[in-house]
């Protein structure tokens, strides 16, 4: 078995024009402002990375220069959930012989009442094993609307080769994850949370041994994780409650537009354009959340200018 990714592997933001066009060269700066941060790894073309206002050649075109780009300099999650079984495994196919280190899977699902069963789950992701030859990550998240129940999940670790990582987002994640770690032992190699990471410190007590967060504020969140896995818990508490303000500030009024607010105002992009019908942030909060931001100094204000 290979070693084990663990740390801070954020979801990079995809940047547009200011008419909605591809932005890629600020995607390059995008992926080396994160790769300067110190990240483990980074995630691609998931939900934070508006991977549904994406057409499938713009997905396609992203995921290849993000590859080429990165070049190895930390491992590249790249997300390929579709509903269709056979998109998905092309989709997976096609990242991992672009150099992927990992695939990040939803359960399939479309809107809120066509889902796949478990057995359809099941298989997917055992097709999606088999074809792409490295590790899987299982998205749990309530956008789904499925409910991955945790026999369920260690029935796909324990008989699912690639399937080994979990990026747990559900109401009580700490709870979920104890409790996965505790049923699934060693078949569990890499309980995650996500949620830009507004639970870590309770998901990180619970086991967890990396966070998915956006591309925000990375260099704050790794010495959290990094105290608490040195065992300096009081550190760690410190960082993570200093910190902790501008992440709910993210999380509860901004979403996935706050990194590409912070990446503007830092000169790593040129537009933080939000494809409709997303609307951008108003005035007001985006003036917030760069006030809670400043105070922090990120690296994210300061890396373009």
């Amino acid at each position: 078995m290979t070693e084990a990714y663990r740390g801070v592997f954020p979801v990079a933001p995809t940047p547009f024009t200011e008419t909605g066009e591809l932005d890629l060269e600020g995607q390059k700066r995008v992926l080396d402002c994160m790769i300067d941060q110190g990240v483990d790894g980074i995630c691609i073309v998931a939900n934070y990375s508006e991977q549904f206002l994406l057409a499938d050649v713009e997905r396609e075109t992203l995921a290849r220069l993000c590859l080429e780009h990165v070049a190895g300099r930390v491992p590249v999650i790249v997300t390929c959930s579709h509903f269709c079984t056979d998109i998905a495994v092309q989709r997976a196919q096609g990242a991992s012989e672009l150099g992927a280190a990992m695939i990040m899977l939803m359960p399939p699902y479309h809107g809120a009442t066509l889902k796949g069963s478990e057995q359809g789950t099941y298989e997917q992701f055992a097709r999606i094993s088999d074809a792409a030859g490295i590790p899987i990550m299982v998205q749990d998240a309530p956008l789904s609307g499925v409910d991955l129940s945790i026999s369920f999940l260690v029935k796909l670790a324990t008989e699912i080769e690639q399937v080994r990582y979990f990026k747990i987002e559900t109401p009580m994640t700490a709870d979920k994850l104890r409790a996965l770690v505790k049923a699934g032992g060693d078949a569990i190699e890499g309980p995650f949370d996500g949620e830009e990471a507004i639970t870590l410190m309770a998901d990180l007590n619970a086991g967890a041994t990396g966070t998915m967060s956006s591309a925000l504020v990375p260099d704050l969140i790794k010495p959290v994780v990094e105290h608490h896995r040195e065992g300096k818990l009081e550190e760690a508490a410190e960082q993570y409650a200093r910190i902790l303000p501008l992440i709910n500030f993210e999380n509860r009024q901004c979403g996935l537009r706050a990194c590409k607010t912070a990446m503007m105002e830092g000169g790593v992009i040129h537009s933080d354009h939000v494809r409709h019908p997303l609307p951008p942030l108003h005035l007001d909060t985006r003036a917030q959340l760069l006030e809670l931001a400043w105070t922090l100094d990120p690296v994210v204000l300061s890396w373009g200018r």
